[in-house]
């Protein structure tokens, strides 16, 4: 186990570099099982899940070894087409691999994904749209076998725009012959990087940021050096933080209009920020104010993954902020945790009304998930005296060495391993 010890009250200030995506960087590796040649990924973000990934992808027979921040893919030697359970059970993005195996070798064989206990989230849309596009999918148990003599284009309709039903479809189109067509894709940043990457290998895909995706699928795809889009959910998490202390941080490779949800929420807590090409600046008063509404959703919508941190921030917002999340269930199981460092909220549901206090005190808590251990950091970053936040390893799945960002920006943070 790992647990951070937070000595909370200091400024954060100075500039840093986002890292690459976590959100992009596992659908690339997965595709990178598309080519039969090298795939190099430059800004590959050092985190748990990403080990993850290349350890199936080392395990399918692919040659995966990272040196800096670039990963380096070769699937050329892949000869097998299951994953066990041990690996699937390790991130829920371990489902994305599921397209890319039925395209490359016409079958799949898994278990169910793992990752952050969030509540329900069934995978129908990614199996339906498999089956659409011609693939035989048995669920047994917990496994599913997965069988596609021939892929073929289609017209697909998602019930709802998931990301990772979206990911899955473009990933598996690549191979059908003629015109896949997703109707209600998701919009994600995310989903254009891996549209960017497909045209890149030479696989045509049209229309990534709007709710219509058209993939040509049958070409041959080439190896590519290919960059991976800086994390949005990472910057956002620093920009709360440092606004929760008070303090002033640039960061000098974001995309702006990526973190607008989030900005425009910044904006009505006092916040000044200032963009200057990829360069963005945040100044935080002395005291915040609270959020407003905060409704999470698919994108353009406030992102569910940065709900947490920026609750942690109106846990100290003069006033009330109402929070609304309707994309997972269990996405407030930070809340009572922030309690015990003295927090006011009230929950009903998928409602979570937030009274601001002056400050929130140090305590003892554990982290639940990825992003509650992001948001109890952002919250005992601005505490007064020390925290101690066990079950930190949840961090290291989506964000490179916290503790050493941290401190470069004058936070007091010490990791402790047991």
């Amino acid at each position: 186990m790992t647990e951070f010890l937070i000595n909370g009250g200091r400024k954060l200030r100075g500039a840093i570099a986002v890292q690459g995506s976590k959100n992009s960087a596992l659908p690339l590796l997965a595709a990178a099982l598309l080519v039969c040649g090298e795939v190099v990924l430059d800004n590959c973000p050092a985190l748990s899940d990403v080990d993850a990934a290349l350890e199936i992808l080392t395990y399918l027979g692919c040659r995966a070894h990272r040196c800096g921040s670039a990963v380096t893919v070769d699937a050329t030697g892949m000869h097998a087409c299951d994953i066990p359970a041990h690996l699937m059970k390790r991130m829920r993005s371990s489902v994305v691999f599921l397209g890319a195996i039925l395209a490359r070798a016409g079958r799949a064989e898994m278990t169910m994904p793992g990752g952050c206990m969030l509540g329900p989230r069934p995978i129908d849309y990614h199996i339906d749209a498999l089956r659409a596009l011609g693939a035989d999918i048995d669920l047994c148990g917990d496994r599913l076998l997965c069988r596609a003599c021939r892929l073929r284009g289609a017209e697909l309709l998602l019930p709802f725009p998931s990301v990772g039903a979206t990911e899955n479809a473009m990933l598996a189109a690549a191979a059908c012959r003629g015109l896949t067509r997703i109707r209600n894709a998701a919009r994600e940043p995310e989903i254009v990087d891996l549209a960017g990457f497909l045209n890149a290998i030479g696989i045509p895909v049209r229309g990534a940021g709007t709710p219509v995706i058209e993939i040509t699928g049958g070409s041959r795809p080439h190896g590519v050096r290919y960059p991976v889009m800086t994390d949005r959910i990472a910057a956002g998490t620093y920009l709360c933080a440092a606004a929760v202390t008070g303090g002033e941080i640039e960061l000098t490779n974001a995309n702006p209009l990526e973190l607008r949800a989030l900005t425009d929420a910044l904006l009505r807590a006092g916040c000044t920020l200032t963009v200057n090409g990829s360069r963005l600046r945040l100044h935080a008063p002395r005291n915040l104010r609270a959020v407003g509404i905060i409704e999470t959703g698919p994108y353009p919508a406030y992102p569910t993954d940065l709900q947490p941190p920026l609750l942690a921030l109106a846990c100290t917002g003069k006033g009330t902020s109402i929070f609304l999340e309707t994309m997972f269930a269990s996405r407030y199981n930070h809340i009572e945790e922030l309690r015990r460092m003295g927090a006011d909220i009230l929950t009903d549901g998928r409602f979570a009304a937030i009274h601001g206090v002056p400050r929130l005190t140090g305590a003892a808590v554990s982290a639940p998930d990825l992003r509650a251990a992001a948001a109890l950091v952002t919250a005992a970053l601005g505490a007064n005296g020390e925290t101690t936040i066990s079950h930190i390893d949840y961090l290291d799945r989506g964000y490179a060495r916290m503790d050493e960002v941290l401190s470069s920006l004058g936070a007091e943070v010490c990791r402790r391993e047991f």
